[in-house]
């Protein structure tokens, strides 16, 4: 049996899509055993993770708890480089009781490409935000040398995993051995069944919701100024992030916002499943958001969902190619007001819209899916070494 290590520069409390691909890769018989980074220093260092089934044994989480903020730019450097040396101190000794490394992100590869080269240990490279173009504040020539040893990294590594096709422009240069696109879409709960009440009579009440990464740079003040002039509207937000305070103290100013803070995954789904529209109007300046394909856009799908997401983002592409939301400008407060009032107004367009983006979850993007590539990369890392073969 193929033993995994995961690892995750977050204290996977929770991170969706480390926990499916953790259980994916329980359910097809490999041991899976999960490593994050415990920012706050209070959670529990050692905690499990409940399998995909009944017949398999939980999977085990640790922690290495390394008081550090999020965000902060250059100022978080020596708590990043403090990471890696923990992250490689915690492979070597525990060397023993893992075959493969799952690096989620560069702030992971290094130590599990040292792993690989001391200890002939197999590394798959899962990349979710390409770091160079993660970075806020960090000095450009800085940046170029992050992304130099980032494209060496992927050709290192055993297999590359991609979280969209578009993230190949991204990484442009690179020469991986082996690859799959996985998004990131939910897992289907067992028993989930999409509500679907049919259309509301306008003016009943106009619920929105966002979970996810706080970071001004996601339109959420944008979104809290239109909420300021929409009083009868309301908003779930919760998530944690650089940002966080700011965004939460902007949010309790509010009567119609409604703060839940870090949340359980399934109560995160709960919260957008009782909304009527979701929204992720990203920065399209970043790089990252150019090549954006989130958890949420997934989510509005699984739940049947209007989303509105901005322009330039790929994510605009999925939407219009779906039909299945709104396109926005980007920091335009009147495009995103008038989007969300014809929504409001328009509780037929909403249903259209919602069973669209059912169908585009069920036909394209379903966790079915994405679970069958997972396990047939893994299978050709763990069978043999081939040679390069590149994007699939």
């Amino acid at each position: 049996m193929t033993r995994i290590v995961i690892c995750r520069s977050n204290p996977i409390d929770p991170d969706p899509r480390v926990e499916k691909i953790a259980r994916s890769l329980a359910s097809a018989g490999y041991s899976v055993s999960l490593l994050g980074w415990d920012r706050t220093g209070k959670l529990p260092a050692s905690d499990s993770l409940d399998p995909s089934s009944s017949a398999s044994e939980p999977i085990k989480l640790y922690r290495l708890p390394l008081v550090a903020p999020f965000g902060h730019g250059m100022a978080n450097l020596p708590n990043l480089l403090r990471w890696q040396w923990r992250l490689l101190g915690w492979l070597v000794r525990h060397r023993k009781q893992f075959d493969l490394i799952h690096a989620c992100d560069f702030d992971t590869i290094l130590p599990a490409l040292a792993c690989k080269i001391l200890f002939g240990k197999k590394v798959i490279y899962d990349i979710f935000d390409f770091y160079a173009d993660h970075l806020r504040a960090t000095p450009e020539l800085l940046k170029r040398l992050i992304r130099s040893a980032d494209l060496r990294a992927i050709g290192k590594a055993d297999a590359l995993i991609l979280v969209d096709d578009a993230r190949w422009e991204q990484i442009s240069g690179a020469q991986p051995r082996r690859s799959a696109v996985i998004y990131n879409s939910p897992a289907e709960p067992i028993g989930f069944q999409p509500l679907n009440p049919g259309p509301a009579p306008a003016g009943s009440g106009f619920r929105l919701a966002y979970i996810g990464l706080l970071q001004k740079e996601r339109g959420l003040f944008e979104m809290l100024a239109v909420l300021q002039k929409h009083p009868t509207w309301q908003l779930d937000l919760a998530g944690f992030g650089g940002d966080e305070e700011e965004i939460r103290a902007a949010c309790q100013a509010l009567p119609n916002c409604h703060w839940h803070g870090r949340i359980p995954y399934d109560q995160a789904l709960q919260l957008s499943q009782a909304a009527d529209v979701l929204f992720a109007t990203y920065d399209p300046q970043i790089p990252n958001h150019r090549f954006s394909s989130p958890n949420k856009v997934f989510e509005a799908m699984l739940l049947g969902k209007p989303i509105v997401v901005a322009r330039d983002t790929n994510m605009d592409r999925m939407i219009e190619s779906n039909h299945c939301g709104i396109v926005v400008e980007y920091g335009n407060v009147h495009d995103l007001e008038q989007a969300l009032a014809q929504l409001e107004q328009d509780p037929d367009l909403r249903q259209t819209l919602g069973q669209n983006a059912r169908l585009a979850y069920q036909t394209i993007y379903s966790w079915e899916e994405m679970d069958k590539r997972l396990k047939k990369l893994y299978a050709e890392v763990c069978q043999a070494a081939s040679p390069h073969t590149g994007r699939p």
